[in-house]
Parts: C-alpha cells; structure tokens; sequence
C-alpha cells in the first residue's frame, strides 16, 4: 500500500478528487480505511516534506532602511552629495547627507512599527490533528500529517490538511475564509463533478477552514504548500508588488527636477565662459545653482507628511503598513470589497418571519420590544420559534460584554431570533427533555428532535421549505389547525429567497412513542408553522460609508464567494447596485476574455461565486482601465487580489494572518466605514504634499532665477553654495515641515478623486509657483543691488540677498496653505504649528547674521539696518502675486498637466 511522492503528486494533478469515487481516491493515494502504518507515514513525511506553508520572515531592519534610499529624488541627493565630497566642499557634503540620514531614520522607524502593529505568522494549520494509523486512533502533531492518512474531524476543530471525506454525519463546516460564503457548508461523501467550484465541492474539507457541527472521515489528498490554502499562499508570493500612485508622481517628479538641474547648471556653465571665467571658477557656481535647483528638504517633508497620516489614520482605526500607501487610500477610484465579515458581520440574523400568511420584520424591531403582543397576536409564531429552538445543536452563552454562541452559524440566529421576542432558550429546553434527536443531513434535508413535555412526546421538525411542506399536512393559524395551504407556503418561502435569504421551515407533530431502537422515524403527518428568513447583516455604518464613497466620485464593487441572490440582495440594501442590475457569477467569468472583462468591469458592481483567480482578474481589469483600485477582505482567498490591488486592506480582528500578511492596510475594528475615513485623511496627506512641494518648488525657482540672472547681468555669485543649502534645509524647511499637519480643507472628502495621470503639482501651482518664483528672484536680486552699492561689501549683500529670500518665504508660507482659499480667509491658528515655524525661520536667520559659527561656516557679515525695511517690502509683494492668481483661478476647473510637466 505504498506510494511515492511522484505518482501522489502526478495522480492529484490529473484528477480532482472530489470527482473520484472512494476506492479509486484509496488507490491514488496507496492507503485504505484503516489508514496508513506509523513506518509509512515516517517514509511519507520525509518523502513529500512537513504539512506547514513556508513562513516568509519579516523584512530586516536594514532592507527597510534601503528602501528608504529607493527614490530618484534621493539618487539626485547622493550624486550632489558625491560632487560636494569631490570638491572640497565638506560642509555642504555634511548638510546633505545629514538630510539623507534624517530622511532614512525617519522611514525606517515608521515603517517598523507599523510592520510590527500587523506582522503575524502563517498558523492557520491546525496544531493537532486525530489520525486513524494502523487501525489506531491518535493525536498527532499537524505538520507530520501526510498524503493517505485519515483524518477525523469533529465540531471546533480546525481542518489540517485537503480531505476527500468518506463519512459524515450531520458535518458542517465554516469555509467563509476560503470561499467567502457566509454559510458553514454541509458535507457528505457523494460523488461531484471535474468542473464543480471550490466553493460547492461537498465531499471536500480544506485546511484552515472549520468545523462547526457533526462528524467526519477522510482522506488526506493534499498537505503544505499543495493545499489549496498553501497555493493561494504562492500565488501572493507570485504577484509582483505594485508601485503606489505617489510613488509614481515622486518618479515623474524627480525627472523633471533632474533636467531643470541639469539646463540650469548647463546653463550657468555657459554664461560663465561666454564672459571669460575659468572653467574652474563656472563649475562651483554650476554646482552652487545644481544646489538651488535640488529642492534638498523634499524627502524629509514627504517622510514627516506621509508619518503625519499614518498617526492620523491610526487614530481612526487604519493601520498602515508602508508609508507611501498612506496617499493611495486617497487616490483611490475603485474600492473592491468582500462580502462577508467586510461588508456584513458574518453571522447570520433571523430578518423575517411567515407565519399564518403574515410576514415579520424582525431587521426593524428592538430587542425585546413588545414581545408578549407579538406572540399573543400570532398563535403559530410561539411554536414557530420555539422548534427553531429545540432542533437545535447550537448554544447561547452569555458573557459580561454580550451573548456568545457555538455551533452552526444558521441554529444560532434561530436562538438569537427566539431570545429577541421573549423565548428564554435555557428555560425552553429545561421544559421539554431530549428524547431523540436527529441532526441535519444535507441528504435528508431536514433535523429533527423528540421532546418529553407534560407526559407526551413532541417531534419538531426544521429544514427545507420543501422537504418540510412534503412532510406536513396540516397547518397553525389563528383560526386553529387547517389543512394545508401547500403552494402559499411554497410561494412565501421563494419570495423570502428571491430577497436573498435563507430560508428554513418549522414544523411539529404529537407522537405517541418512538420505537424500541430509540431512532426518529421519518416524519409526516405534520402541522406546519410557518418559515424564517436569515441573512448575513451589514455592519452598522457600512451604509454610511458606502454613500460617502458615492459623494467622493468612489465606485465600490462587491466581490464575493457567497450566492448571487444573497450578494444582489446586501448590494442592493448597501446601495451598491440597484435590485435589476446585473450580478457576474464565477461561472461567467471563465467563459469571457479579459478585454471583454475590461469593459464589464466598468458598468457592474456585484461580483458573486468567485474564485481567488477571478478577483484577481477583475483587479487587473481595473487597473488596466485606469483605475486606481483598493481592495478590501478578511479570508485567505482575498489575498492574491489584496496583494495585487493598488492598496489591499485587510480586516485585523476577523481577517486571517494570510490577508493581513498581503495587506498594505489593516482595519483594526474591522468596519469598513474606516476605510472611508481613510480616504479622507489620505487626500489630506496628499494636500499637504503638495502644499509642501509647491513652497518648496517657489523657493527652488526662485533661487534659479536669481543666480541665472545674476550671472547674465555680470555680477558675482549672489548665493554661495552653504548659503543655499541654509535655505533649502534650514529656515526653509521648518515652515516646510509645519505644512504637514495642515487640517483637512472644506469638503475634501466629497470632491472627484484626482486623475491618476495628475502629478504631485497642478497645472495651477506650476504657474503659480513659476509666477512666485520670478517675484522672489527679482526682489532678492534688487536687494543684493542695493546692498552692494551700500556697503561695497559682496558678503553683505550676500547676506542681505539671503534674508531676503527668508522673509519671502515667511510671506509665502501662508499662500501655500490652499490652492484657491485667500489667505486672508484662513484661521492662522489652525496650524499653530506654522506660526512658531515662520517665527523660528526669521529667528533662526536673524541668529545666524550675528553668531560668530555660522557667521564662519555661511560666510555671513551684518549688513546695515536700514535695508530691513526695504526687504520686508518687497518680501510681502509675494502675498499680492498669489492673491491675484487665486483671483484668476478661482472657480475654474484645474486641468492635469499632460507630460512630464505635469508633475
């Protein structure tokens, strides 16, 4: 009975075995019903390897910190830092590579915590399992299970391995992490179909899923990284990692910093000669511009805005993995969602009622509410949800905080329904003692108990609508016991159906005794109840966000593993899609291309029957249309599409290790109404990059300019090049950094998302920035005149430009606060934050004039008092130019900049 690891492998590769019948599965795997011997299962394991999925280790300090430096922005940095070293210039060498350490800590500690907050071990196998070995029962450790070992499975294990089941008895089991159904899936031993999906495939048990009710023997046909779990686990491995939306703006972005360096020293360089300066003398003032044109502060004020968002979203139950995947929650404009857990709550509620030709909302009443008038009204609703209760295998255990329950997802809401309208369950089936009982078969249909109350026995009787109207010939109303009205029934049980429910019927018989086995005939004979309709509940506020998305021009789509009726029917209720619109099942989607794909992508919104494949193929579509798609979901089958989204959002509390593990995000109160807020602070944080950007950007023009024209007009070099970078990083940065705690703007989370071929700067701010730009340098360049006539001194009018330029940027730290608001219209205590960096910035420069150290190291002279007047009014002339500008603007729709400048 022995088989290699090859013929294992080669026979499950060609044959399904949920397609096999027993003897021919027995036959693939060399086994039989009294399992495998100790010495072939110890032959087996180190033949085919540990029933374990491989654990990827968490990324190390140091690759975190490289991947700080993985930027063309900071490239730019290293080679201004290399050119510094090679010139002698050890200051400025110094200064930089200060800026790229300060940059590099600030990434590396960030992004560790936040790998920290989230990083869990793939320990969804089971750390035991009961195996049947040479005839013997025994516990064994999990990862020794091998191909051809038997396995037994009993209520509130967790399945360790793929099991082609050969018995059960009323076995139930909770798959909703690998198919998404939010239904525990009854399991028998029949025979399928090759083309059956996952998702149906009854005679099946795959690990990581779990056993809610019943009994069961099976097969191991497949353990590890073959497991069905173990290959969506290589399938994440597989699936190349996205580069964020910002990520791809800071790339367009840096090129166009690169060429304007590049011209403007090219430049530099030929003005110099053209007017006879040595080659020597022309490459430190090209450098010195190179050095104004890098705006050097950018990587901090990006590392420090995109920290500020994770804090922000923390605060609001959003985990962030990866700093630059704060902005893409912002830029998104699609959201893919998972049904169960994300959506719903993952459990199922009893919502209506049909009893006696009336129907119930039970979705709309309180708890408790008027239950005695409700029960007195409907004489069948009593009996109704008290067999809901007796045929039964769950439990109600109540804790301090709330009810707990074990057992089948669907016995539970019918004790919950029963609790909810004054039907004490413990007290129910205190009165009427067990009997007989016989457990749900999904080959039967139906369950069925015997109660002893009042010296008689009582069969009641839960299940199919149909099995159950089969078996009954009478029913309750309030008129007493009737014949059967079959079709009404029938009728009612589709229309609750039709509204995506499940529904079970109740029924019950008087029975005088059971025969002498102590087994439950099969019923007839009964008096019918009436039905219960159950679904899986949205989560409270889910509605809320959803239409939020709606109002920030986000379309959510609904990709679920469960049934079409039951995801048309929650996307309908969310307001996801209207009742007529389309659903796309797993099924249709193997029969349609992926340009075909592209195009229905666009128009539906409700994707039902899915497999890990399928999503994955419905995300790319997306993409390729041009969207930017996050994806949400709490099952190892959401893991491929979480990992291949633009941003993947896990669930922390009900997810699995496995999404959490692909996720850029986590949702620590798993609702998604986080996920809303999110995008709020993630249009924020991009607000405030480009805020940022943009004064640094006026300042970096700015500089240009002023040193161009200088050396067009012939005069000596205006700014030396640690003069430069004392304003790039020094009184400029600050205020920089202050825009990163910008609050949100009116109505930021209601307004389009931006077009993802939009770079980091509008057309807007390009002009606007130019416009300021040109203001700063011409004002900084009359300074230097008027200082040098003065003083006849070049490092005082050195120091006089500098100042200039510093109290220009005071000025202009207010325009950067919004795009089109006035600065006159916005609370300057809103950021308190700028207030103290603007006065520290002046304070710093004032400080810097006269202290002997950096009077040394930025070749600094006071200059006379009387200029001070002069630049405080030409500074403020920066505030006129914006003001106008926004003027101009105001109202108009702004347009993406095609090209490169664009970003």
């Amino acid at each position: 009975m022995t088989a290699t690891m090859e013929q294992i492998v080669d026979w499950n590769a060609e044959q399904g075995a949920h397609a096999l019948e027993l003897d021919a599965v027995e036959a693939g795997l060399g086994t039989g019903p009294t399992g495998l011997s100790d010495a072939e299962a110890r032959t087996r394991l180190a033949d085919y390897g540990p029933n374990a999925l491989e654990e990827i280790p968490p990324p190390s300090t140091f690759a975190i910190m490289i991947r700080q430096l993985k930027s063309p922005l900071i490239y730019i940095l290293l080679i201004a830092t290399g050119v510094t070293l090679l010139l002698g210039e050890f200051v400025d060498a110094a200064v930089i590579g200060a800026v790229l350490l300060i940059n590099t800590v600030l990434g590396t500690v960030q992004e560790r915590k936040a790998e920290l907050s989230v990083r869990a071990l793939m320990d969804l196998v089971a750390p035991r399992a009961r195996v049947l070995r040479a005839d013997r029962e025994q516990d064994v450790d999990s990862v020794e299970l091998v191909p051809g070992d038997v396995v037994l499975l009993e209520s509130g294990v967790r399945v360790p391995a793929d099991i082609r089941l050969a018995t059960t008895t009323g076995l139930r089991i909770d798959e909703s992490l690998l198919t998404g159904e939010s239904t525990a899936s009854a399991k028998n031993a029949t025979v399928l179909n090759p083309d059956v999906v996952l998702a149906d495939r009854t005679n099946m048990a795959y690990a990581g899923s779990v056993v809610v009710s019943g009994r069961g023997r099976g097969y191991v046909v497949d353990t590890g990284a073959r497991t069905e779990l173990g290959t969506i686990a290589e399938r994440i491995r597989d699936e190349p990692a996205q580069a964020t939306p910002l990520e791809q703006r800071l790339a367009r972005f840096s090129k166009v910093v690169a060429i304007v360096v590049l011209v403007a020293a090219g430049l530099a360089f030929a003005f110099g000669l053209a007017r006879g300066q040595s080659a020597a003398d022309m490459f430190l003032v090209s450098v010195s511009l190179a050095v104004g044109a890098v705006p050097e502060g950018l990587p901090v004020v990006f590392t420090v805005a995109l920290a500020v968002g994770v804090r922000r979203m923390a605060k609001r139950s959003a985990i962030i993995r990866e700093l630059a995947a704060v902005e893409t929650v912002g830029s998104a404009t699609v959201i893919g969602s998972d049904k169960t857990g994300t959506l719903t709550q993952n459990r199922m509620t009893v919502e209506r009622i049909w009893a006696d030709g009336n129907a119930l909302d039970l979705d709309r009443a309180e708890p408790g509410s008027d239950a005695a008038g409700m029960l007195d009204g409907h004489p069948a609703l009593h009996p109704l949800l008290l067999t809901g209760v007796l045929a039964n295998e769950a439990n109600l255990h109540s804790t301090e905080s709330e009810p707990a329950a074990t057992g089948d997802p669907t016995d539970v809401a019918l004790l919950v329904a029963a609790e909810r309208l004054g039907i004490n369950v413990d007290q129910a089936r205190r009165s009427h003692e067990p009997v007989a009982e016989l457990p749900f078969e999904s080959e039967r249909q139906y369950a069925a108990s015997v109660r002893r109350q009042g010296g008689r026995n009582v069969l009641y009787v839960k299940g199919a609508p149909e099995r159950v109207l089969a078996m009954s010939a009478t029913q309750l109303t309030a008129h007493g016991v009737e014949p059967l009205d079959a079709e009404g029934a029938a009728t009612a049980a589709r229309e609750l159906a039709a509204g995506g429910l499940r529904v079970l019927a109740m029924a019950y018989r008087e029975t005088a005794e059971l025969p002498s086995d102590g087994t439950v005939p099969e019923p007839s004979g009964l008096t019918f109840l009436g039905l219960q309709g159950m679904l899986d509940p949205p989560r409270p506020g889910v509605q809320e966000a959803i239409d939020g998305c709606r109002n920030a021009g986000i379309r959510v789509l609904m990709i679920t593993g469960d049934h079409a009726l039951t995801a048309r029917a929650i996307a309908t209720r969310l307001g996801i899609a209207a009742a007529d619109s389309r659903v796309v099942t797993g099924a249709e989607l193997a029969t349609i291309d992926d340009s075909e794909l592209e195009l229905i992508v666009r128009d539906v919104s409700v994707y039902a029957r899915v497999t890990p494949d399928d999503k994955l193929r419905i995300v790319h579509a997306a993409q390729r249309n041009g969207e930017v798609v996050a994806v949400t979901g709490d099952g190892v089958n959401d893991a491929p599409a979480l990992k291949a989204a633009d941003i993947g959002i896990a669930m922390g509390q009900a997810g699995t290790d496995v999404a959490r593990e692909a996720a850029d995000m986590v949702l620590a109160d798993d609702n998604f109404a986080s996920i809303y807020a999110a995008v709020e602070e993630g249009r924020v944080t991009f607000d405030n990059l480009r805020k940022a950007t943009f004064f640094l950007l006026s300042t970096a023009i700015a500089l240009v300019l002023a040193i161009l024209a200088g050396l067009g007009l012939g005069w000596p070099l205006i700014f030396l090049p640690a003069q430069v970078l004392w304003l790039n990083l020094v009184t400029n940065g600050v205020q920089d950094v202050a825009l990163a705690f910008e609050p949100a703007e009116p109505g930021v989370a209601d307004r389009p998302p931006r077009d993802p071929k939009e770079g980091i700067l509008s057309r807007t701010l390009w002009q606007r920035g130019i416009a300021t730009g040109a203001v700063m340098a011409a004002g900084t360049l009359a300074i230097f005149a008027a200082a040098l006539a003065m003083t006849d001194s070049l490092p005082q009018a050195q120091t006089a430009a500098v100042t200039t330029m510093v109290i220009f940027q005071a000025f202009h730290a207010g325009n950067a606060r919004a795009e089109r608001t006035s600065v006159f219209r916005i609370d300057p205590r809103t950021n308190r934050f700028l207030l103290i960096a603007v006065a520290a910035a002046v304070a710093l420069q004032v400080a810097a004039i006269y202290l002997p150290a950096t009077q040394f190291v930025m070749r600094f002279e006071p200059f006379p008092t009387q200029l001070w007047l002069p630049i405080v009014a030409f500074a403020s002339t920066v505030v006129v130019v914006n003001e106008v500008h926004k003027w101009l603007i105001r109202g108009r729709q702004d347009a993406p900049l095609p090209g490169p400048a664009g970003d």
